[in-house]
């Protein structure tokens, strides 16, 4: 009879120790479609593609943080985007993540490339980005029809490529690095800052620019100040701009101020009452930032955005001044994989060509004649 009871007690005993095995299996399966779901994005920024094989070099190292780099790649100008993550990507032993927004027309062509070439073990996210979420907020003159791209507002909608993440970098597709990139990742955010640029005024490059440039720099080259709206708002014209194809951003605060929602009234308020500068002096998305960013934003090493390279300006830079840089920008109206822009060569050291002969560089006949 008492072996029969311990039988009993034996049996209830595993049967309890099976249903907490169970339930802590079907917690974790219920904690994984929670972060399943909340990947998913009510802007459309749905994931496509995602290589999740860290590569075996980054395996081997002890630090595994994270760090994501959000880009946006557009067919026309895709040779950009695959410099960029090369460059990044050979001069760093961190974990970095691509985070790469695109539209759909452009998905395939980028998938070849990047799996039929060196960046093959490269980890990677194609998110499709939904124009529609612009609808009534960008002002489309029929003269700026072909210049005003839907991409160049994804850098607005960073925490929905990265939810998960407290920070992030986005950069533009004209860049290349040649630094690790950590160093920009480790950037220090003031408290309360939801994002650091390079200031226009105070970076090294500027001071080939800054010359002979007029507004090109301050607030009044962007805004208008003679509308009321930005009056109101007793921002000093003369406040220096910055750059904002860089960004070292806390997604942490970024969430926490809304500014996304923020950023979509200014876009939504210039339709109504034309508030950017009629000689915008460059991105229309720069209006934008530099309102709700005014004198709320930390400054990035401006070593880590040497740009104008896309301007004349570039051409005043020496070789050692280039070399030195840690990231190199071409904003401005000549691309590297143009026919005109500066230190196009330097530019080139870090492009992969395009395996499906869709994408090619633009070179002048006399740059051909000579490398052969």
């Amino acid at each position: 009879m008492t072996f029969r009871k311990v039988n009993i007690a034996i049996l209830v005993l595993a049967i309890v120790i099976f249903l907490l095995v169970l339930h802590h299996n079907l917690l974790g399966l219920s904690d994984f479609l929670k972060r399943d779901v909340a990947d998913s994005s009510p802007l459309g920024l749905q994931p496509i593609d995602f290589i999740p094989e860290a590569p075996q070099r980054l395996t081997d190292e002890i630090n595994d943080q994270e760090i994501p780099v959000v880009i946006t790649a557009s067919d026309d100008r895709l040779g950009g985007v695959i410099a960029a993550m090369n460059s990044i990507y050979h001069n760093t032993k961190s974990n970095v993540v691509f985070h790469i927004v695109t539209l759909n027309d452009t998905v395939d062509h980028l998938r070849a490339w990047l799996s039929k070439t060196a960046l093959k073990k490269v980890k990677y996210r194609i998110l499709d980005f939904d124009p529609r979420v612009l609808e009534g907020k960008v002002k489309v003159e029929s003269e700026q029809a072909d210049s005003i791209k839907p991409l160049t507002f994804a850098r607005f909608y960073l925490p929905m490529f990265v939810p998960h993440a407290e920070k992030a970098i986005y950069m533009d597709d004209d860049v290349i690095v040649q630094d690790d990139i950590l160093e920009l990742h480790n950037t220090p955010l003031k408290p309360g800052h939801a994002a650091a640029f390079a200031d226009d005024c105070d970076s090294t490059s500027n001071k080939f620019a800054i010359r002979g440039a007029g507004n090109q720099y301050n607030y009044i080259g962007f805004l208008d100040y003679k509308k009321q709206t930005i009056r109101k708002l007793a921002m000093k014209a003369s406040t220096c701009s910055f750059n904002p194809g860089i960004i070292v951003a806390n997604l942490t605060e970024w969430k926490l101020q809304n500014i996304t929602k923020q950023l979509e009234k200014w876009m939504t308020l210039n339709v109504a009452e034309d508030l950017y500068s009629r000689t915008l002096a460059g991105s229309i998305a720069t209006p934008p930032l530099l309102i709700v960013f005014y004198k709320q934003h930390s400054n990035i090493d401006p070593m880590w955005n040497v740009r104008h390279l896309g301007s004349s300006t570039g051409k005043r830079y020496s070789p050692q001044f280039v070399k030195a840089a840690k990231l190199l920008h071409w904003n401005g109206h000549f691309k590297p994989w143009g026919r005109t822009a500066s230190y196009a060569d330097v530019w080139e050291k870090w492009y992969i060509p395009d395996p499906t002969g869709k994408f090619s560089l633009i070179r002048r006949h006399s740059e051909i004649s000579e490398s052969k």
